[in-house]
């Protein structure tokens, strides 16, 4: 088996590549980064370099958005899952810096379809499962909670979840067009060791550590369904070994094999309770010292654009096709980011 994994560098891609060695036989992985400067290169460094113990990993230096690049890599390596985990991140971030989004996250995935529909005429067999990255805000400000995958998505309320509604609706016209199997995975709030800095339990983490005021948005009034990284991972393991069934339909033309998910821990937590539990797992693994005055370094202020009250994640579908739900608590994901960050930065 040969599986390509984008964004490999990444939070969730490099955890992925580890889980891959451990539940395939023999696979071999190749995997694409452009190791860009969006958050401290060093980490995605450090992630890389524990992937190098793998013998049939294949890392590759390059852009999604660069066609060249991944043509070549599908006539050399010729995938047959792909996981599509590139993309630009961060709601704040697509207000400030468009292009980045139009590149990553509409050519970049375009690329990887195109390359997926020639690959059944490039090598036998061709890509089996395409599965990608979505992400939890698509669902924007709707109102009715848990957010389900058939809910209407139509209203985002930020470029980056425009983005990734758009990758949902390319997916479906490719897997309507060529018969490619794909399913959407939308992630809630991904969290743990080495994880992204600009997500908020690490930025708070930085700046209670050097002292800093911590911003603590819409008043403390907003929920996120915290999921753990293992749990993505678990998440996307098995949904890349069944793919979505290639049928016929009563016109003779395919049926989409198409699917999305939302993978969530499906217990949305109020920002000033994890918080809490942040600064007491800070304390317990010895980043903070027993004496600091939490109260001094927080700071209640407004909702920000694009940002959304609530996320809250209905897997009943996961639950039903895969016998799979998040489990990790909060208090257990953020200790072990804690004893983490204590390790890595001394």
């Amino acid at each position: 088996m040969t599986i390509l994994v984008t964004g490999a560098a990444g939070f969730i891609g490099s955890n992925l590549v580890k889980a891959i060695y451990k539940r395939y036989e023999n696979p071999t992985v190749v995997g694409i980064d452009n190791m860009n400067d969006y958050y401290d290169v060093r980490l995605k460094e450090e992630r890389l370099r524990q992937l190098e113990q793998y013998p049939d990993f294949h890392f590759i230096k390059g852009n999604i958005a660069d066609k060249a690049l991944i043509d070549k890599v599908f006539a050399e390596f010729k995938p047959q899952v792909v996981v599509n985990l590139a993309a630009q991140a961060g709601v704040r971030y697509s207000i400030t810096n468009p292009d980045a989004y139009i590149e990553a996250n509409l050519i970049g995935f375009y690329n990887i379809l195109e390359a997926c529909r020639h690959s059944y005429s490039l090598y036998d067999g061709g890509v089996e499962h395409l599965v990608y990255a979505s992400s939890s805000s698509v669902y924007g400000s709707n109102k009715k909670v848990p957010y389900s995958t058939d809910d209407k998505v139509d209203n985002p309320v930020s470029l980056y979840a425009a983005t990734k509604k758009s990758n949902e609706l390319m997916a479906h016209a490719y897997s309507k067009l060529y018969n490619i199997p794909s399913t959407g995975l939308r992630f809630f709030t991904v969290y743990g060791p080495a994880g992204r800095p600009d997500m908020a339990y690490f930025g708070f983490t930085n700046k209670l550590v050097k002292g800093e005021k911590i911003q603590i948005f819409n008043y403390g009034n907003c929920k996120r369904d915290f999921t753990y990284v293992d749990d993505i991972v678990e998440g996307v393991i098995r949904v890349m070994q069944k793919a979505p069934a290639k049928q016929t339909g009563e016109d003779g033309l395919p049926v989409p094999p198409y699917a999305v998910y939302n993978i969530g821990n499906n217990q949305p937590e109020n920002l000033l309770d994890f918080v809490t539990i942040l600064q007491e797992e800070l304390l317990r693994s010895g980043v903070l010292p027993e004496d600091y005055d939490f109260e001094s370094h927080k700071e209640l202020v407004p909702m920000q654009p694009g940002d959304v009250p609530v996320t809250y994640a209905d897997t009943s579908a996961l639950e039903r096709d895969f016998g799979f739900k998040p489990s990790t608590s909060l208090r257990d994901g953020l200790r072990a980011f804690a004893q983490w960050y204590k390790e890595y930065y001394g």
